[in-house]
């Protein structure tokens, strides 16, 4: 009996293939600042509907894994990867190949529940596991990994060479390689086995709900402070190329944090780790109001980039220990995007002209909200007696 999988038998080159699935509906979450970026410089879209167009494909991607976790069910894996892995593929070439601001935004939100839909093998996968925070460790690892290595190419071969249409045509390309992968997937997952004590599963009920929302409020706080990190860094007298140099950056930052959360997660309680992390996102934002010099700023976005990874293994963690049916699990993706989608948006009502301390307030006022939200996660979790 492999005491690892609550259902199936998923060998290791399985769960590294959907894994590797999973990835590719998240690599373009790395890429946007690039894709998009150079729609812009070419005039295919104006700032607003880059923002409205890269805010449509997080949300779709969001609702793209959830449907098709709960919707079309556990067998058939290798086929619905398969036609996921192509509509992704149409979509990316379809960005660049109709012209239109319009076209740009239905192809990238028709895009991003296609990647949804790709997201859901490795968190159905991640469901199934008696570690889930280890293999959603390893998720997390390999999609960073996966997006720095293409960033990278993107920089400098495609994107440099042949502007949008290299960009997402390599993502494209990306997509259709990957079909080779799908033949390594398991046939089926098998359904979740359904546990004993029923009063302890579904998503409508305060466990789990204080569980998703603390990941939705933490993601609230990354979102919105990434999305204005350049107005904030130019607040306190960094330049912007420099801010985007902080941003590529802490990519690797965000590596680290993956690896090191994928090392010790087992060890550490996760309620305590994430009620310390939320804290730990207050006081980045609350020092980031002040205007700090380059150098903490510069260790300020490191560390942002840090816990954006760390977090995730114990928020699936929380997730799964919140929801014995695992649905919440399944559900996590969605919390993630739908916070980081939302959050500049909520974080914009707060600049004023000339000034956008207001982002740091609110970021930190989400982040408070998900700590509050942990701790009423351990007091409904608490035995009665």
């Amino acid at each position: 009996m492999n005491t690892q999988w609550l259902v199936g038998n998923p060998s290791r080159t399985n769960m590294w293939s959907a894994l590797w699935v999973g990835s590719v509906g998240l690599l373009v979450l790395g890429l946007q600042p690039i894709l998009l970026g150079v729609l812009l410089t070419e005039g295919r879209v104006n700032f607003d509907q880059l923002a409205l167009a890269a805010t449509v494909e997080i949300l779709a991607i969001g609702i793209g894994s959830v449907l098709s976790a709960f919707l079309l069910g556990s067998g058939a894996v290798r086929i619905k990867a398969a036609v996921f892995l192509v509509l992704t593929a149409i979509f990316n070439h379809a960005t660049v190949a109709i012209d239109g601001a319009t076209a740009v935004i239905v192809s990238r939100g028709l895009a991003g529940l296609a990647e949804g839909g790709l997201v859901a093998f490795a968190v159905e996968l991640i469901a199934r596991a008696r570690h889930p925070g280890r293999i959603g460790g390893y998720f997390v690892s390999l999609q960073t990994l996966g997006q720095a290595g293409l960033a990278a190419l993107m920089a400098l071969w495609f994107v440099s060479r042949w502007g949008s249409v290299g960009g997402f045509d390599a993502l494209a390309i990306v997509s259709l390689a990957s079909l080779a992968v799908v033949f390594l997937l398991p046939e089926s997952y098998g359904p979740l086995p359904k546990p004993a004590d029923q009063s302890s599963s579904g998503l409508w009920r305060p466990a789990p709900l204080t569980a998703l929302l603390a990941i939705f409020c933490f993601y609230m706080f990354l979102g919105s402070l990434w999305a204005f990190l350049e107005p904030l860094g130019g607040e306190a007298g960094i330049a912007a190329d420099v801010v985007g140099l902080m941003v590529s950056v802490s990519l690797f930052a965000q590596i680290l944090g993956a690896t090191t959360s994928t090392a010790i997660e087992a060890r550490l309680p996760f309620r305590p780790v994430l009620a310390i992390a939320s804290l730990l996102a207050c006081a980045i934002a609350l020092t980031i109001s002040l205007h700090p010099q380059a150098v903490i700023f510069w260790c300020l976005a490191m560390a942002i980039g840090f816990i954006w990874l760390f977090v995730v293994p114990f928020q699936i963690r929380i997730a799964v220990d919140a929801d014995a049916s695992r649905g919440a699990a399944l559900v996590v993706p969605a919390a993630q995007l739908f916070g980081a989608a939302l959050g500049p948006a909520g974080a914009s009502a707060f600049v004023e002209t000339g000034s956008s301390v207001g982002v740091a307030y609110f970021a930190a006022a989400s982040a408070v909200a998900s700590f509050v939200f942990v701790i009423l996660n351990g007091l409904t979790r608490r035995p009665a007696h």
